[in-house]
C-alpha cells in the first residue's frame, strides 16, 4: 500500500466494506481467538457493561472457548472492575485501564455532575461532599439509594440521589461483587477504585512514554479504528481531540471515507480486503461494536438502527451476518421448558447464514447454560430485562430445522412491530440441541 502517512488530499478512500472489515478484524469477530479474557478485555478497552450478563456473551463472541467462570474469577480477584468510564457508562476493564482511564476522563464527569445536579446542590461544597461520600463507601460498599441516605443525614433537604449521583461523578466508584458475577446476583454496591484494588492511580504502572490522552487514542484506534475525529469523541466522551490526532498525525495513516472525511489509522494495523468472509456472530446488548462511532454505517444500517437501538437508550443484541447487522436476538426461558434464543432477521438471508445462525444460536444457549447461569430478570411485561417486549411477536409452533418461523411458516412475517422504528421480519426461534 502507498505510505499515506501524514495524509493528503489525495488520501485513499475506504468504502463502507473496508471499514466494517477492518473493524471486524479488530475486534475479533472474524475468528474467534484463542486468548486469555483478561487480555482481550484490554484489547477492547473494556466492554460496556451496565448490565452484567452481555460483557459475558461479548467475550462468547470473540473467544475461542470461553467459560464464564474465567471472568467471574478475574471480577472476584479484582483483576477486572465495573466502573463509569467512557460517555459515563459502565464499563468492565482490567484494574490497570480503571487506574489509566479514570483520570482522564474524570473532567468530563464532573462537568456532568455540575450539569445534571449542580442546581439541586447549589452551596454544597464538591470537596466536602465527595470526602464525606468517600468515608461513607470505603467504611462499606453501598449502593446508591444507601448513599443517598446517609448523605441526606448531614445535607437535610437535599435530593439523595442528587447527593449520591454527583458522589458517583466526583469519585472513580467501582460495583463490587457479587454483582456481575456469572450467575449470582446481588445489589450495585460501590466503593471508592482505591480501596477495592489497594491502589490509586498515583501508583499505577508508569506512563507510557507518550501523553496518557495520546496513549488512549492509539489504543482505540487499535481496536476500532480506521476513525475520524468525531468517531474517537463519540466514543471517548472526550472532546477537543483534533489537537490531539493532529499532535499524532506523523505517526499514522490517513485516509478518507466516501464521504471524503478524515480518518486516521495506525499503520501496523488490519485492513482486511472488503470481499473477505465473515462469519455469523450473536453480538451482545451494548456491544462496543455499535457504540464506537459517530458513523456507525460500516457495521449497522441506518435504516435498522432504531430498530437496534431503542428510544429508552437499550441496545439490543443483534444478528451479525456477512459483516452487517441483519436482525436482533434475545434469550428466552420459560418455567417448563429449557432456553430458546429468539431472532427476528429484517431482512432474508442465505441458506448458508440462516444455517451458520442456527449453529450460532445453539451454541449460545449451550453457553447460557454453563454452570451458575441464573434466568434473565423478567419485566413487568414478561420479557427479559434489558429487551424491548412492548410490540413483539410471540413465535409461533411451526418449525424450520431446528428453529421454529413465527406463524408456523418457514420465512413467513411477524405481524406487529418489533419495536422503534419499522414493522418486524421473520421470527425464528432456535432451540437447543
Amino acid at each position: 500500500m502507498t505510505d499515506t502517512r501524514g495524509g493528503t488530499r489525495h488520501s485513499p478512500v475506504l468504502g463502507r466494506r473496508s471499514l466494517g472489515r477492518a473493524l471486524l478484524d479488530r475486534q475479533l469477530l472474524v475468528e474467534r481467538r484463542p486468548l486469555p479474557a483478561l487480555e482481550v478485555v484490554e484489547h477492547l478497552v473494556g466492554l460496556q457493561a451496565q448490565d452484567p450478563k452481555p460483557p459475558y456473551t461479548g467475550l462468547w463472541s470473540r473467544v475461542a472457548d470461553f467459560r464464564p467462570d474465567e471472568l467471574s474469577r478475574l471480577l472476584e480477584e479484582r483483576a477486572v472492575v465495573r466502573i463509569a468510564l467512557m460517555r459515563g457508562t459502565i464499563h468492565l476493564v482490567s484494574a490497570a485501564d480503571c487506574l489509566a482511564l479514570r483520570p482522564l476522563l474524570q473532567a468530563r464527569s464532573e462537568r456532568t455532575a455540575r450539569s445534571r445536579w449542580g442546581r439541586e446542590l447549589a452551596g454544597a461544597d464538591p470537596a466536602e461532599l465527595a470526602a464525606a461520600g468517600r468515608a461513607l463507601v470505603e467504611e462499606r460498599p453501598l449502593t446508591f439509594e444507601s448513599l443517598g441516605a446517609l448523605l441526606a443525614e448531614r445535607w437535610p433537604g437535599r435530593d439523595p440521589c442528587a447527593l449520591a449521583m454527583t458522589v458517583r461523578c466526583l469519585l472513580p466508584l467501582v460495583q463490587v461483587p457479587p454483582r456481575g458475577l456469572w450467575g449470582a446476583s446481588g445489589p450495585a454496591a460501590h466503593t471508592t477504585a482505591e480501596a477495592w484494588l489497594g491502589r490509586s492511580a498515583a501508583a499505577a504502572p508508569p506512563a507510557p512514554p507518550v501523553p496518557a490522552v495520546d496513549a488512549l487514542v492509539l489504543r482505540y484506534l487499535a481496536a476500532f479504528g480506521p476513525a475520524t475525529v468525531a468517531d474517537v469523541q463519540k466514543w471517548s466522551g472526550l472532546t477537543g481531540l483534533r489537537e490531539v490526532l493532529d499532535r499524532l498525525r506523523p505517526r499514522l495513516l490517513l485516509f478518507r471515507d466516501e464521504g471524503g472525511a478524515e480518518l486516521f489509522d495506525l499503520p501496523e494495523a488490519p485492513r482486511p480486503d472488503p470481499d473477505t468472509p465473515v462469519p455469523v456472530r450473536l453480538l451482545a446488548e451494548f456491544d462496543n461494536l455499535l457504540l464506537a462511532h459517530a458513523d456507525r454505517g460500516r457495521v449497522l444500517p441506518e435504516a435498522y438502527r432504531m430498530r437496534v437501538m431503542t428510544r429508552n437508550g437499550l441496545v439490543r443484541g443483534s444478528v451479525l451476518a456477512d459483516g452487517s447487522v441483519r436482525g436482533v436476538w434475545r434469550l428466552l426461558r420459560e418455567r417448563d421448558a429449557g432456553p430458546s434464543l429468539r431472532v427476528e432477521l429484517f431482512e432474508p438471508l442465505s441458506a448458508a447464514d440462516r444455517d451458520a445462525l442456527e449453529r450460532e444460536g445453539r451454541r449460545l444457549l449451550a453457553f447460557s447454560r454453563l454452570p451458575g447461569a441464573a434466568s434473565p430478570a423478567r419485566n413487568r411485561s414478561g420479557g427479559a430485562a434489558g429487551d424491548v417486549s412492548a410490540g413483539d411477536v410471540h413465535a409461533g409452533q411451526g418449525r424450520t430445522g431446528r428453529g421454529r418461523a413465527a406463524g408456523g411458516r418457514t420465512g413467513g412475517r411477524a405481524g406487529g412491530s418489533a419495536g422503534a422504528g419499522g414493522t418486524g421480519g421473520e421470527v425464528i426461534v432456535v432451540e437447543s440441541d
